[in-house]
């Protein structure tokens, strides 16, 4: 334990030595506290809390990753070049634990460096309502909007496989399918048209939804939703009238326990809206049912997108919730940490650079990347799948676990995902990477006996 900690140390220093360390410390220490003063967002309190947390998350778990990448890299194939394994491997330290000790070394810095800057943001983010002083209104709306860890109830999206090969099946006997696509391309393609038709509400309709499991212990529940619709508005903007209460009630319309919320709105188009529900419009049973009506004024069909319905209620806290993205983004550094220890033992620094950049940026993107290959031609997509494919799922996604996308509209990081982050991404992944990085490094030849 000692070597390892010995090799820890020095590791660190290596990394304090660096210049690009050094600059991406500065870089941080100065950009937040700019971002802090300079972020507008719409302008609004929440706008600019919303921009501050998302640029400032974003840029630090950045950098910090890059940081990791370049440390990890370098601190082994460093010490290789310059020959100074030579007296560490004699002291005698064991190659593993040289290699434990260099990503120890790497981890503790960065969970130094994630702390400072992770407080220095949350100080911020905390101030800032005070810095634009802000009115009881636009501090009731971030309290209850971006202040908060909510939980989400969503619709689930409806399977129409099996109309969808009923149509087609018509189709093809009337000779009516789409030239250069596939029968898989076009099943899909009219199970999205289905979906989409069942949530598109008609001229002077009604559409309902049934949440289940709705916490009746929160203060309020918030409707959040978006509107499309396939023409443009006058004035943008859709008259509609909301009806939210306990199913039965709703639907006979009899008195109950709970009232039923029912209220007359007009909200814009394309940017997503939240109704707030008072906690006594909430049944105890946690069943609760959402109906829009669409006002023949409108003229129009109105439609929801695939994610443009949900129920949102508070789960936790702010600050806890902060401290889990936080851990999330600890995850990652861990991971890149075990990449670049275990392409640093067998590649040059720069070719190890390359490798991991390559892979941080796909697995950033993974969840695009595997959704854009369903639309390559069938010849394409079947080597695809036997081959990239499988490399890009081994990834870690990192989209799947971005921080922002909790932390700005204020959903919840649950336990249970962060369990599943690190569980995959560390305990299995990272650790994989750093067994191979074992069994690599130690049949490696350090040095060669020239006589």
């Amino acid at each position: 334990m000692n070597s390892i900690w010995a090799v820890a140390k020095n590791t660190i220093k290596q990394a304090i030595r660096m210049k690009i360390a050094l600059v991406f410390i500065i870089m941080l220490l100065v950009l937040l506290p700019v971002l802090g003063v300079s972020t507008t967002g719409d302008e609004t309190l929440k706008g600019r809390l919303q921009t501050f947390i998302s640029y400032s998350l974003s840029l630090t778990s950045f950098l910090l990753c890059i940081l990791t990448i370049a440390i990890s890299i370098y601190t082994v194939t460093n010490d290789i070049k310059e020959k100074q394994i030579f007296t560490i491997v004699t002291k005698p330290v064991r190659r593993l634990e040289f290699l434990t000790g260099k990503l120890l070394g790497v981890v503790l810095l960065n969970v130094f460096l994630l702390f400072i800057f992770s407080v220095i943001i949350y100080s911020i983010t905390m101030y800032m309502p005070k810095f634009y002083k802000a009115t009881s209104s636009e501090l009731e709306q971030v309290n209850n909007e971006f202040f908060t860890a909510r939980a989400a109830l969503v619709i689930p999206n409806d399977d129409f496989t099996q109309q969808a090969q009923e149509i087609y099946k018509q189709k093809e006997t009337q000779d009516m399918l789409p030239e250069n696509m596939t029968r898989s391309q076009a099943i899909k393609e009219i199970n999205n048209i289905l979906q989409v038709l069942s949530r598109s509400v008609d001229i002077g309709e009604y559409i309902e939804w049934e949440f289940e499991n709705v916490n009746p212990l929160a203060d309020s529940v918030f409707i959040r939703f978006k509107y499309e619709t396939s023409e443009e508005l006058y004035d943008s903007r859709i008259a509609s009238r909301w009806i939210v209460g306990d199913p039965h009630l709703v639907r006979t319309r009899e008195a109950g326990k709970t009232p039923v919320f029912e209220r007359d709105f007009r909200h814009p188009i394309d940017t997503y809206q939240e109704i707030e529900i008072p906690a006594e419009y909430i049944p105890d049973t946690g069943k609760l049912l959402v109906r829009f009506i669409n006002y023949p004024s409108n003229n129009i069909v109105v439609m929801f997108p695939k994610e443009g319905m949900e129920v949102l209620f508070k789960a936790d806290n702010f600050t806890m919730n902060f401290i889990r993205s936080i851990i999330l983004i600890l995850s990652r550094i861990i991971f890149l940490a075990c990449l670049g220890i275990l392409t640093s033992t067998f590649l040059s620094f720069p070719v190890a650079i390359l490798v991991c950049l390559v892979l941080f940026v796909t697995s950033s993107a993974s969840g695009f990347v595997l959704e854009s290959f369903n639309f390559l031609s069938q010849n394409v997509g079947v080597i695809y799948s036997y081959t990239l494919k499988w490399l890009i799922k081994l990834l870690p996604e990192f989209d799947k676990y971005n921080p922002t996308s909790f932390m700005i509209p204020g959903r919840l990081i649950s336990w249970s995902l962060l369990g599943q982050c690190i569980f995959f991404m560390v305990c299995i992944k990272s650790l994989l990477l750093l067994g191979l990085s074992f069994v690599i490094f130690t049949y490696r030849e350090i040095a060669k006996i020239i006589v």
